[in-house]
């Protein structure tokens, strides 16, 4: 039973997925000269993670701290990760933001697409070249009032305990004078099947939107205080 629901439910998402390839394609053409920040492409996303969410009966997804985040407000965005899920569910915060991902999931189909005409920001490892573009984009995007998202720790964790974070969106936060917004993404390692493409067990996943951090009273040499003080409120909220 379950390998027949584990069936549906990767149709259906990758269904979905076409779906907003096609959605997002379309907007983009339509709205070339009026929608220059991508916002209203981005916006289908929400209504995307939503489907994929509720499409999945082994998801359970809690959103929490909706209210610490100002709309008003750009954003240098922390978040850990887990999983390849924490794309689906960071979406749940319902906020406009420009990703910093790898560049191989730019090349994965439809999903991938998406990334490329919402604008994203294509981070290509090991590159020094790629790596020093990406910060002069998100900094670019900053500029424009468009929060940006990173992952600091580079690469997915195996479980709750946190990688190192790197150093870059810390100096970019205080550069740039915008306050972090933290986030805490918790039980989504298991949220996607590894080694096999059977749903076996239910998932309660929670992304948790902690209240921002103010880069104002940091210069640029404190940036590794700011990277500690972040990354030790996201590891207490991990474990709550």
């Amino acid at each position: 039973m379950k390998a027949i629901i584990s069936i549906f439910i990767w149709i259906g998402s990758v269904l979905l997925t076409i779906l907003l390839f096609f959605a997002v394609l379309v907007l983009t053409i339509l709205l070339f000269p009026f929608d220059k920040k991508k916002k209203v492409t981005h916006r289908q996303c929400f209504w995307w993670s939503d489907a994929v969410i509720g499409l999945n009966p082994f998801w359970r997804v809690k959103v929490e701290g909706l209210k610490n985040i100002d709309h008003k407000k750009t954003y240098v965005i922390i978040a850990n990760h887990q999983s390849m899920a924490d794309i689906v569910v960071l979406y749940q915060i319902k906020a406009q933001f420009k990703w910093v991902a790898k560049a191989s999931l730019f090349k994965v189909p439809f999903i991938g697409w998406c990334l490329s005409l919402i604008k994203h920001i294509k981070l290509t490892r090991g590159d020094f070249t790629s790596i020093k573009k990406i910060y002069q984009e998100a900094s670019d995007w900053l500029h424009k009032d468009m929060s940006v998202l990173f992952f600091p720790e580079g690469t997915r964790s195996s479980n709750d305990q946190m990688g190192e974070y790197q150093n870059g969106a810390f100096k970019l936060a205080i550069k740039e004078k915008k306050p972090i917004l933290p986030i805490c993404i918790k039980g989504t390692q298991e949220a996607i099947p590894k080694g096999s493409w059977v749903f076996k067990t239910t998932v309660a996943a929670s992304v948790r939107v902690l209240p921002e951090v103010a880069t104002d009273g940091f210069s640029p040499g404190d940036f590794a205080l700011l990277r500690d003080t972040v990354r030790s409120k996201i590891e207490e909220a991990l474990l709550l």
